[in-house]
């Protein structure tokens, strides 16, 4: 079993691959605290904008409750029956704020990371109930970090509270005296406090946290030097089998080149450095070059033109000049059109001499 690498070595940027994986096996960065900022959001506004109607529902549904309370019977079913129908009363008016409390929980996570699904954080995982690994989990710093969050939030919003509640601490005394309809705008007013003061507290602290969580997720990111070269490997090939690739590619290359050979019209040499194998047929625009290689391909091919009869003919300066200019399976170049006909013509004449051609 392979160990992981220390994360000292880890000293090198992620790529664009590895955070990619990452994505892939649900690993992002996600901050807690900016989905809970969407939700305090959505719910101030939801009691800024829909309070004063939900209020108004809600207390209609308590006036005509407590109006006619002495009338409804308090046994089992009937019981059951009763807070059934005032609970579904209660639920319909909160249906809109519980939906975009809701939307607001996804759009939190939306904006951190784009939507995706994966099954890899199901899978089982050793290090999952392992003692030691919860452990340093416990003592990790992101879970001080996480720690030390919950006690200012939790000071924060006391101090948020008592501020707003002390002020009129009087007022809370006569709350039991409070006809219904004046209970539920009370409420609000100190709720639309509360959640301002609370707002602009988890603004700061979302802020911060987004910008930690980013930090850490890049750094648990991070690569070693050889994780990098491995990658390198898998993304551009290793150059040991690209080398072995290429060597196959010249040789299958080589092979078909020397099969071409046996068609030349003619071989021109250096006459032992370079060979260039020449084909040229009435009607051709211009000559092909069917093979050429120097030294011991050189040899080869001068080898392969005897055994086929192919004539040879000595160029040193139009040998080197066609085997620096013109590829395989290439026309002669313009520029060498002159110095190629000569040769070839010279060719001609000699085969028809010979009777070698019609």
């Amino acid at each position: 079993m392979s160990e992981k690498p220390d994360e000292t070595e880890k000293t090198e940027e992620p790529t664009q691959r590895k955070l990619e994986e990452a994505h892939k096996k649900g690993d992002v960065a996600k901050s807690q605290e900016v989905t809970m900022w969407f939700a305090l959001l959505a719910m101030t506004m939801i009691v800024l904008l829909f309070s004063g109607a939900m209020v108004s529902s809600l207390t209609q549904v308590l006036r005509v409750f407590m109006g006619n309370i002495h009338e409804y019977s308090m046994d089992g079913p009937a019981l059951i029956a009763l807070f059934s129908v005032l609970g579904s009363k209660v639920a319909v008016i909160l249906l809109i704020p519980m939906g975009v409390l809701l939307l607001a929980a996804l759009a939190g996570n939306l904006v951190q990371h784009k939507p995706l699904f994966t099954a890899e954080r199901m899978k089982p995982k050793f290090e999952k109930i392992s003692l030691l690994a919860g452990t340093k989990r416990l003592f990790s710093p992101t879970s001080l970090v996480n720690f030390a969050k919950g006690i200012i939030k939790l000071i924060v919003v006391s101090i948020i509270m008592f501020m707003a509640v002390w002020p009129d601490r009087a007022r809370f005394a006569d709350i039991i005296s409070f006809d219904p309809s004046m209970l539920l705008p009370f409420v609000r007013i100190y709720a639309i406090k509360l959640l301002l003061g609370a707002l602009a507290v988890m603004t700061i602290i979302a802020g911060l946290d987004i910008m930690f969580q980013r930090f850490t997720w890049l750094k648990k990111q991070r690569m070693t030097m050889k994780e990098l070269r491995d990658e390198h490997k898998q993304m551009e090939g290793d150059p040991a089998i690209k080398a072995k690739l290429k060597q196959i590619r010249m040789e299958r290359g080589r092979k078909r080149m020397m099969a071409q050979v046996p068609q030349a019209t003619v071989v021109i040499t250096n006459p032992t450095h370079y060979a260039v194998a020449l084909k040229y047929e009435p009607g051709m625009p211009a000559p092909l070059c069917l093979a050429k290689g120097a030294d011991d391909i050189a040899l080869n091919i001068r080898e392969l033109a005897k055994e086929h009869h192919i004539p040879i003919v000595e160029n040193k300066p139009l040998a080197r000049a066609l085997h620096a200019s013109v590829e395989v399976d290439e026309e002669v170049p313009e520029e060498h059109y002159k110095a190629v006909a000569q040769v070839i013509s010279y060719v001609m004449r000699l085969e028809n001499k010979l009777g070698r051609r019609q």
